[in-house]
């Protein structure tokens, strides 16, 4: 028996004293925290010199070796945090997950060296880099749960992104787009719910952008037109209440007299005539209603406003002559 623990110690002392790696090991070095790094590769990326550790960050991600390059970025970052090379590792750290395909970290990574070095940031590619992020999500891509599992795309989260792009440089190249790009995400929130809230809160985010870059023509043409056609969009289940049609009309008016050589102008007169006649259809239902009440004084209300509002419309002749046998009714009846 003693001779068999005598040999278990001795294997035990030699396996103890053999040169094992861990394959992937965790490192911890103080002021910097945990780092995962590849076997045979702990430390070899260390340099001594802010200068000489970032042509290391600079070098890996040029080799497209991330890994790497995100290690190098960090300890710039948590070493020297104030040297001249401290922006562009922030840099090169938000490349690394936007290359690796983690958006929505690259997002605030971008974030992060705009909050910290804004004067030594190259603000435009910045800006830029997270435009070009929020588009992916509003054509689909999945927001990650702890930044690993993908999930769902998520318009209200896009919608922030953007917010945040325009918070960033409200008068930047891409901020107008963005702002117009918030519009088009809440309509594509539409789908998912029951109302016509989305299409509310598009037709707001269009509005600001036309109001906000009114001195950019083209912008603000789109703007105006994307608001209206929003508006519309809301006036279709709108069967009692026709304020919403006639908002969308007097947008569209707004858009034919502020750009008339605009070429969609023509297709606004065609959606104001459309408008008008779902406004017509819609009173005649009303006006339908109160007569069905016995509530002649009502229904000739509406029926008046058929024929003042959409005198073209198939329901003239009907309503002209509900107002004729409705006058005599109202006549006829006691006060």
């Amino acid at each position: 028996m003693k001779r068999q623990l005598s040999l278990f110690a001795l294997l035990v002392l030699i396996v103890a004293g053999l040169p094992l790696r861990a394959p992937a090991p965790f490192v911890y070095r103080p002021g910097e925290g945990w780092s995962y790094e590849s076997a045979g590769s702990v430390g070899k990326w260390l340099r001594t010199r802010a200068r000489d550790q970032l042509d290391v960050a600079q070098a890996a991600f040029d080799a497209k070796d991330y890994s790497t390059a995100q290690l190098a970025a960090r300890r710039i970052l948590a070493v020297w945090p104030l040297s001249d090379f401290a922006p562009k590792a922030a840099y090169l750290l938000a490349r690394c997950h936007e290359a690796t395909g983690h958006d929505e970290q690259a997002f605030k990574e971008y974030q992060s060296l705009l909050d910290k070095y804004p004067n030594a940031a190259d603000y435009e590619e910045v800006l830029h880099r997270q435009f070009e992020i929020s588009n992916r999500f509003l054509a689909g891509e999945r927001f990650r749960l702890w930044g690993t599992i993908p999930t769902f795309s998520s318009m209200p989260k896009t919608v922030g992104l953007y917010q945040q792009v325009i918070t960033n440089g409200p008068f930047s190249e891409v901020a107008p787009q963005a702002q117009l790009n918030i519009g088009t995400a809440y309509e594509k929130q539409f789908k998912f719910m029951q109302d016509n809230e989305p299409y509310a809160q598009a037709a707001k985010a269009y509005a600001l952008a036309a109001d906000r870059y009114h001195d950019r023509p083209q912008v603000a043409a789109e703007a105006l037109f994307r608001e209206g056609l929003a508006i519309e969009k809301q006036s279709k289940k709108a069967e009692y209440d026709q304020s919403t049609a006639a908002q969308a009309i007097a947008t569209f008016v707004d858009f034919m007299t502020l750009f008339p050589d605009d070429p969609r102008v023509k297709d606004a007169q065609t959606i104001i005539s459309q408008l008008k006649l779902e406004q017509a259809r819609g009173y005649f239902q009303t006006a339908k209603y109160y007569e069905s009440k016995k509530q002649w004084k009502g229904a000739r209300i509406y029926y008046n406003e058929v024929v003042s509002r959409s005198p073209d419309s198939p329901y003239k002749n009907e309503s002209l002559q509900r107002i004729s046998e409705l006058t005599k009714l109202i006549e006829k009846t006691p006060q």
